[in-house]
């Protein structure tokens, strides 16, 4: 048994298709025409330029940088307990602070 299903695409959808990209988007009844209807998502790529430079190694992760992001990232093994993780939380961000705060200084001086 074949079903023929009818969807209302955008010329601008189609053509990337044409081109050989993937289009991600909802395919939804539209409610006042009564047709399926396909919306694809508008997605911005990060461009040149985003990949994050490393600002500092720290304890257990990293603190780094993008054009509009400072990011911080650490991970920690469960074997040792609650306690040590919170101190060792507590010693990553003093070290995180540390940097930014030395970073600063350097800059402006």
């Amino acid at each position: 048994m074949e079903v023929i299903i009818k969807i209302k695409l955008n010329d601008s959808v189609i053509a990337r298709m044409k081109k050989g990209e993937y289009v991600q988007g909802s395919l939804h009844l539209d409610s006042k025409t009564g047709e399926k209807a396909f919306t694809a998502y508008a997605r911005r790529s990060r461009g040149a330029g985003y990949v994050p430079k490393t600002i500092a190694e720290l304890e257990n992760g990293w603190l780094k940088e993008t054009k509009t992001l400072i990011i911080r990232r650490e991970a920690f093994q469960k074997r040792l307990g609650s306690p040590r993780i919170m101190a060792q939380m507590d010693r990553g961000n003093q070290q995180a602070k540390d940097v930014l705060i030395d970073r600063e200084i350097i800059e402006f001086c």
